[in-house]
């Protein structure tokens, strides 16, 4: 560049004004394993809610061959959870899971007590076997105590209890569902009919 090619370019960049600097932080090792650790945590969360099944699959202790499954939820009736557990009401569907893996039963269990209790249904029978058959050793009880776990985790189960032996004993469970927002409306329905209605005045 000549004198006077300077000059020029000199008078032509007077009013140009330098770009400002972005603001950097460096991040230590420690921050960038806390966002990695968060990124993590956010894909497990995602993994597990992408089905809609809060179920755990993992985590939880096998049970007893013979241990009684029982549990009862507060203000359901001494003598509704009697009934249940003597077996005196008939099930209305029956889920078997035999063989099935943990993955496979969880969810087996969620869609089938939801889709019973968007029925309507109110009794219900899982047979989740006793587990002596396994040929691990380690695997007996494995998934009656997730049953026993995913049942009290589930809103539409209200009662349960280990069934009665000509039903599969410690190996099965009835299960009592909360009735659904349908029935709940056709019992008001029923209640009301040819009943009149008060306004407050004689």
């Amino acid at each position: 560049m000549t004198e006077n090619d300077d000059d020029d370019f000199l008078r032509e960049m007077a009013d140009v004004q330098p770009l400002e600097k972005e603001q950097r932080v460096r991040l230590s090792r420690n921050a960038n394993r806390d966002v990695a650790a968060d990124v993590r945590r956010r894909a497990a969360v995602t993994e597990q809610g992408r089905d809609g099944n809060p179920l755990v699959d993992e985590g939880v202790k096998p049970l007893d061959p013979w241990y009684v499954l029982e549990f009862k939820r507060p203000g359901i009736q001494n003598g509704v959870y009697r009934k249940l557990k003597q077996g005196r009401y008939d099930a209305e569907a029956r889920l078997d899971l035999h063989r099935m893996s943990v993955a496979r039963a969880r969810e087996e269990i969620f869609s089938f007590v939801n889709e019973c209790h968007a029925l309507g249904l109110r009794s219900i029978l899982i047979v989740h076997g006793k587990g002596e058959r396994s040929p691990n050793a380690a695997a007996i009880g494995v998934l009656k105590g997730f049953v026993n776990h995913w049942l009290r985790e589930l809103a539409p189960v209200q009662a349960f209890h280990s069934a009665q032996p000509a039903q599969g004993g410690t190996g099965a469970v009835y299960v009592l569902l909360a009735k659904s927002a349908e029935k709940k409306r056709e019992n008001r329905e029923r209640f009301m009919r040819g009943r009149v209605p008060y306004d407050g005045d004689p």
